[in-house]
């Protein structure tokens, strides 16, 4: 019984680490460590000849910015529009569309759109539909206006807040570069899903730079926006043309916000990558002086064993 005691007290000495070790990282959890950052930095950088992230972001983003500045072209027209023809009713039902994608690794820009959606909803002082028509007051949002969404990431963080309001979301737009008929159809789905709305809000990311980019509104307005204004009454139009233009000038705005959404995603993913490959260079750097410093410890405490056990001698 005694041998059995000091047997199992001398087995938990051995297995007890010494007091100097503690909160300190052995040798093998900095190796693989060193392992594990540097797997990343293969992703994001140049790594034998083959193309990283980066250079693919920086591609697509100039993809992205050609197709922005043809996309700008349907907004622009649109803002001209709807800027000869205010509405004298103000419009109280509105309809929010947040313009996001389904991918990630692109920094914040999901949640700028998701950001700027719950402070609209809320009515906040800083809520992107301040200054949006200058010389107006801006209007107060129901917190119950419904909501739609293109993408899963932002559905996915407007889920847990505002999912009451949530009445259609969109996935698979946009994955390479958004087309007309990608907002054609978006529109054509939102027209037919029943949802009553006088006007309809675009929440996306609006373009600033290269590094830059900042959550905007656009709003649109619908086809009886359209008839109750007197600027438009001023032609004689029938009731399909007008609801055809609504639907069409609905399809115009979502494809310019699509466009330069995606721009400011692309910008951002090769902002990311850039940013991942500076963060892993600087990580491997310091681990690995971490490292060589526990190995020269090391090395001097096996030496100077050695020395005493050879000075006892």
């Amino acid at each position: 019984m005694l041998a059995r005691h000091t047997l199992l007290k001398a087995s938990s000495k051995a297995a007890a680490a010494p007091s100097g070790a503690r909160n300190m990282a052995t040798l093998r959890e900095i190796e693989l460590r060193l392992k594990s950052v540097r797997n990343i930095q293969k992703i994001t950088q140049d790594f034998f000849g083959v193309q990283s992230m980066k250079v693919v972001a920086s591609t697509k983003l100039a993809k992205a910015q050609r197709a922005m500045q043809a996309g700008k072209q349907y907004g622009i027209a649109n803002a001209e529009v709807f800027a000869h023809t205010p509405s004298d009713a103000p419009a109280s039902n509105k309809l929010f569309i947040v313009i996001s994608s389904d991918k990630g690794l692109c920094g914040g820009i999901h949640s700028a759109v998701s950001k700027a959606t719950r402070r609209a909803i809320n009515n906040a002082e800083d809520s992107p539909l301040v200054g949006l028509h200058p010389g107006t007051a801006t209007e107060t949002i129901d917190p119950e206006s419904p909501i739609m969404v293109i993408g899963d990431k932002s559905k996915a963080q407007l889920q847990r807040t505002v999912g009451n309001n949530l009445r259609m979301t969109f996935n698979q737009i946009g994955r390479d570069i958004p087309t007309f008929a990608d907002a054609a159809g978006v529109a054509d789905l939102i027209v037919k899903s029943g949802v009553k709305y006088d006007s309809v809000v675009l929440v996306y990311n609006k373009f600033v730079s290269a590094i830059s980019y900042e959550a905007a509104a656009m709003e649109v307005k619908g086809e009886q926006g359209l008839r109750e204004s007197n600027a438009f009454k001023a032609y004689e139009n029938e009731d399909d043309a007008t609801k055809d233009l609504a639907e069409f000038s609905l399809a115009n705005a979502i494809f310019a916000a699509l466009t330069e959404s995606h721009a400011c995603e692309q910008s951002s993913r090769r902002n990311a990558m850039d940013n991942a490959s500076k963060n892993a260079g600087e990580m491997i750097g310091t681990l690995q002086m971490q490292y060589n410093r526990g190995r020269q410890a090391a090395i001097t405490n096996e030496l100077v064993d050695i020395i005493t056990g050879a000075s006892a001698l």
